[in-house]
Parts: structure tokens; sequence; C-alpha cells
């Protein structure tokens, strides 16, 4: 797995840059993803000062998923970030502040890996209804899921057949 490492010990004071890239092979690290395929460019800006490190990062790209319709690969856009506040102290955890995140570190830590921050945030940036547009799904696959439906209408002893009756 290609790491996302801040190197917290090798930072200077101001501001440092980062830029990854993450594919399938990031995502296919994560137990029970969604995601097939991935072409992400992570741009990452590090604040430095005697008190704080700020981590602003920006997501964009587009992932491969399976349309929830019919089942077939769909490629979404993704345009996505987040803000850390990196603080050092006994209880390591996360919270939030404002428009940033606390992330806590134990004191001497000497990096932090943003994975699983990228992986969270891809991931909540995608709709919860993954479907081609109207017209762009497998058409065979429709036809068959038009066809249980009718099917399903039709039937004497379907809930929906009265309901036929009401439009006459």
């Amino acid at each position: 797995m290609q790491p996302f490492v801040v190197p917290l010990n090798g930072l200077t004071q101001g501001g440092s840059r980062f830029s990854w890239l993450a594919d399938s092979s990031f995502f296919g690290n994560f137990e029970g993803s969604d995601i097939l395929d991935a072409d992400l460019k992570l741009d990452v800006h590090v604040e430095k000062s005697s008190h704080f490190i700020g981590i602003d990062c920006r997501i964009d790209g587009t992932v491969k998923v399976l349309c929830d319709r019919c089942l077939e690969e769909l490629q979404l856009p993704v345009s996505t970030g987040f803000a850390l506040s990196v603080k050092f102290g006994d209880a390591p955890g996360r919270a939030e502040a404002d428009d940033r995140e606390i992330v806590m570190l134990p004191e001497g830590e000497t990096e932090l890996d943003l994975s699983q921050f990228v992986y969270d945030y891809v991931c909540t940036s995608l709709p919860m209804r993954r479907v081609h547009p109207d017209g762009e799904c497998n058409p065979e696959t429709v036809k068959y899921l038009n066809h249980e439906e009718t099917e399903r209408q039709d039937s004497p002893g379907s809930p929906f057949s009265g309901l036929k009756n009401l439009l006459k």
C-alpha cells in the first residue's frame, strides 16, 4: 500500500507540499471497499508553526463502482477534501472543532498516515444511490428488471392488481 505519510519530525517551519496518487491498489487494501478502481490526485499542504500543525488535503479525480441498477461499472467524479489540526497529548484519537478535524497523537510520534482519512472522505463523498444516468444502464439488465416488475403487477395474487382497476 502506498502510504500517504506526512513526516512530522522532518517538517520545517512554514509550509510544505505533498502530491500523491490513489488507484485501485490503494482501495484494494481496505476490506469491503466498494471502489473497484480509482484515479485520484491528492494535493496536501502542511503548515507548521511552533504551536500548530495544520494539514489541508484536496482530493480530485474519478472512481469506478458498480451501478446499483445494472451492476455494470460506473465512473463517478470525486472532488472532496479535509482539514486536520494535529495536536500532541496523552490520549490519541480524533475530534472536531470548527472547520478542522483534530487529530491527537502521542508525544514523540514522528509521522501521520493519512490513508484512513483519504479512504473515509472519498467514500463519504460518493452518492448514496450509484446509478448510470437514464438510458445508460445495460439494456439487457433493464429489460429483465422491467419484465419482472410487469409480471409481479400482472399476477392475480399481487396486492397491486387491484390498483389497475382504479385507473379505468
